[in-house]
């Protein structure tokens, strides 16, 4: 991996992590930082889960792989706000 391809990940992932906490209902008590880091992970394992799907390379837009992602992110959010919460 070239580290413009590592730096794209990252700021995706961000996004991600962000369009996770979107899906998320209610207020969440979790930081900016970790929303980041969980969309950053969100992003990777999504990806891995496109390929195993077959989904990962389609024409235009790959949407059914930024829905994995975004899935994923959001379970990431609400097991990261369970388990603050319960500290």
């Amino acid at each position: 991996m070239e580290a413009s391809s590592i730096i794209g990940a990252i700021v995706i992932g961000i996004v991600i992590g962000a369009l996770g906490r979107l899906v998320v209902p209610g207020r969440q008590h979790i930081g900016i930082l970790w929303t980041m880091l969980i969309g950053i992970v969100a992003a990777f394992v999504g990806a891995w889960i496109a390929m195993g799907l077959g989904v990962a390379d389609t024409r235009g837009v790959d949407w059914i792989e930024w829905g994995i992602q975004v899935a994923v992110a959001a379970l990431g959010v609400m097991l990261m706000e369970r388990a603050l919460v319960r500290r």
